[in-house]
């Protein structure tokens, strides 16, 4: 088995977090390392632990995820440049 996917859930509802969280770790090729509760977190997060897969709520205190996903972009070496 090849190493799983790794996620990382941004959402500001905890139990939608909670609740994805488990059914994506149920997929044995699947596996969320890390949770954010608003777009902040995200930046942080996704930082320090490179995730292959960000599901971001494009809706969230402090900053919105729309944001949140052009500062990824913006200096994560990880994407393509066609895609930053």
């Amino acid at each position: 088995m090849s190493q799983a996917i790794r996620v990382l859930i941004a959402d500001d509802h905890a139990i939608f977090r909670q609740g994805l969280a488990t059914i994506i770790n149920r997929d044995p090729e699947m596996q969320v390392i890390a949770q954010a509760e608003n777009g902040k977190q995200a930046i942080t997060l996704f930082g320090e632990h490179q995730p292959d897969v960000t599901l971001m709520d494009l809706r969230m205190p402090e900053l919105e995820g729309v944001a949140a996903i052009g500062a990824i972009c913006a200096v994560s070496e990880a994407i393509p440049k066609g895609y930053r």
